[in-house]
């Protein structure tokens, strides 16, 4: 799956905001997010400078907030259903 990254003001704003049947992940310099104005739902993985994972969300519904977390450097996008069986503390590979 490609993964895009989200490197300015624009594109980090916007993010999946308003799109329907997306089919790419978002890459975000973050530690928490929204997902409002949202019309599906998503998977998150939130990993660390590295890249171990801190914390995963699956089915992340429209309207809900993910408050910003200690040692989150890195923030995952991903379409709902793309990710499984995650574990925390591992290297996450979005590849």
């Amino acid at each position: 799956m490609e993964i895009k990254e989200c490197n300015n003001f624009f594109d980090k704003l916007c993010g999946l905001m308003f799109k329907r049947n997306f089919d790419y992940g978002l890459k975000f310099r973050c530690n928490g997010i929204h997902t409002f104005f949202m019309f599906e739902p998503i998977d998150v993985v939130l990993t660390d400078k590295d890249g171990y994972i801190v914390c995963v969300y699956y089915n992340l519904k429209p309207n809900h907030i993910i408050l910003p977390k200690r040692n989150v450097y890195y923030t995952y996008e991903f379409p709902h259903g793309y990710l499984s069986d995650l574990e925390i503390g591992t290297l996450f590979n979005p590849e």
